[in-house]
């Protein structure tokens, strides 16, 4: 009978419970890609956007000068909690991406760590501009945009519908933006008006490229570099400021340029600098504000509010942290900074340069004649690589000719010259030869102090020496005996002092005074005899 019944489907009651509450309880994720050359201030930008505190900032220092392969990646990777304004609850996990450089092998590797089909909704990329390097700002814009173009391609039609949900997502935000007032709030809607009178269609040249409609922020680091005249290879505000003075109206239209590019693709401009750590502030406010972006609302209903709203006014007079945010700007607006400024020029050469790949006539060549060609990075050119030869192969190279010299021997200082008369010249080591000083004579030195020949005198007084000496010699002998002159008596008593002396030479110790030598005759005894 129990056979017979029916098995119940086997059921994951707990695993559906938990998978239930884990959805829903799930922090969403949010991405920063942030993109620039080499030491343009990525890292300092990506400290602010995770709010790293000193104490961590020096320990990453200490890290870096004590282990290079510490910060040596790829791709460079953090992530920290998004707090709410009461710091109680998580809103959101932020992942920020460093990318290197522009190279191919570092941006072929995005798309393995942050895929456009699961990337895109909750993603926005920050394009770092360095300061210190002006007249790469076009290429540099140029590069990057059409990067991002790239890494949102695809015919795939999930990563389509993607796409068009992001345009429309960026166009509801640049139409709804208001300025936020003094007290930053933004502006209300006028009493009475409805969301279809005073919702207006973007103006002329913005938001007319960026298929994707991914946030963007160009940020243009180090900008306390613009007002500070600095000399040296990279500072190249210093080289437009030597110019005849126009350093302020280049910069403007620098911004001017920043501002019409940004423009097109519905990105904001932001300048920051260490020196101005509300830059940084405002910037990570602002990064946060797009990246909880709401959807577009159905047609006829007003905009969903933003989770994190964005309080911080325009700011154009402060050349060290400009804020435009995206939705505020027209041609307008851009073109009242400098007079004589066309933004329809500007946008027409970057389109061109979008379709012949960066040819004459484009934006790039425009952009030199703002920026002059000499201040390419001439000074930033490394000296070519030394390469040394092993010591191994130079001394084979050499071996023949150092052999036949007879000269490079250092031995040769050590032989006795084959001729006594000659002096031995000094080599490298060894004892010195007689060439090594010249050392004064008494004669050349008593000419020096007498001025006169002296040499008779010297003569004179050699022999009247030696005179003496064999007198005083003399007087000490006894008188002649047995028939034996003086002269034979001396040279009795030297050969005898001598056989003594060799005898004593000979004895296994050197003899003590009043000791006996071989012969059983001790000095004493000797002398006594010869003298008696």
């Amino acid at each position: 009978m129990e056979q017979d019944r029916p098995t119940s489907p086997e059921q994951h009651l707990w695993s559906s419970i938990l998978d239930s509450v884990s959805s829903s309880r799930a922090i969403p994720s949010k991405n920063v890609i942030i993109l620039g050359e080499p030491s343009s201030g990525k890292s300092t930008i990506a400290n602010a956007l995770l709010q790293k505190s000193s104490v961590d900032k020096q320990r990453e220092i200490t890290t870096k000068q004590g282990d290079r392969s510490a910060y040596d990646f790829a791709i460079g990777y953090e992530w920290a909690d998004v707090k709410d304004e009461a710091e109680e609850d998580t809103l959101a996990r932020l992942s920020v991406y460093t990318v290197p450089s522009s190279d191919a092998a570092h941006l072929a590797l995005i798309p393995h760590f942050a895929p456009p089909k699961s990337a895109l909704p909750n993603t926005a990329i920050i394009i770092v501009l360095d300061w210190t390097r002006p007249w790469t700002f076009v290429e540099q814009l140029f590069t990057w945009l059409a990067w991002v173009e790239k890494w949102t391609s695809g015919t795939d039609r999930e990563l389509q519908v993607l796409k068009e949900e992001g345009r429309e997502r960026m166009q509801s935000h640049l139409q709804h933006y208001t300025e936020p007032t003094s007290n930053a709030e933004p502006l209300p809607l006028p009493a009475g008006a409805s969301l279809s009178s005073t919702l207006l269609p973007l103006s002329q040249g913005v938001f007319t490229h960026n298929s994707s409609g991914v946030p963007i922020i160009v940020v243009g680091a180090k900008a306390d570099m613009i007002d500070q005249n600095q000399g040296g290879p990279g500072m190249g505000l210093s080289l437009l400021k030597a110019k005849g003075g126009e350093w302020e109206e280049r910069t403007d239209t620098i911004m001017q340029i920043l501002r019409t590019i940004c423009l097109m693709y519905g990105a904001a401009l932001f300048y920051t600098s260490m020196s101005q750590p509300v830059s940084l502030t405002q910037l990570r406010a602002y990064a946060l504000h797009v990246l909880f972006m709401p959807p577009a609302p159905p047609p006829d209903t007003p905009p969903l509010k933003y989770l994190i709203p964005f309080r911080q006014r325009p700011n154009l007079l402060d050349r060290d942290r400009i804020a435009v945010p995206s939705g505020w700007d027209t041609w307008g607006k851009i073109g009242v900074v400098r007079e004589g400024f066309d933004c329809n020029k500007w946008s027409e050469a970057w389109q061109n340069d979008l379709e012949n790949d960066g040819g004459n006539g484009g934006a790039k060549a425009l952009y030199r004649t703002v920026v002059e060609a000499e201040d390419t990075d001439k000074a930033s050119t490394l000296p070519p690589l030394i390469t040394t030869e092993p010591e191994q192969t130079f001394l084979a190279k050499h071996y023949e000719t150092l052999s036949k010299d007879p000269g490079r021997d250092p031995r040769a200082s050590f032989r006795q010259p084959a001729n006594p008369g000659e002096h031995s010249m000094a080599g490298v080591v060894g004892p010195m030869g007689s060439s090594s000083f010249s050392l004064p004579t008494v004669e050349k030195a008593l000419i020096q102090m007498e001025g006169e020949d002296v040499g008779s005198k010297l003569a004179r007084l050699g022999s009247t020496t030696t005179a003496r000496r064999d007198t005083r010699a003399t007087d000490l002998l006894p008188n002649p005996a047995n028939g034996i002159s003086a002269a034979g008596r001396r040279q009795t008593l030297t050969t005898q002092l001598s056989n003594f002396g060799q005898g004593a030479a000979a004895s296994p110790a050197s003899p003590l005074p009043g000791s006996t030598a071989a012969g059983g005759k001790s000095q004493h005894d000797v002398l006594q005899e010869f003298f008696h």
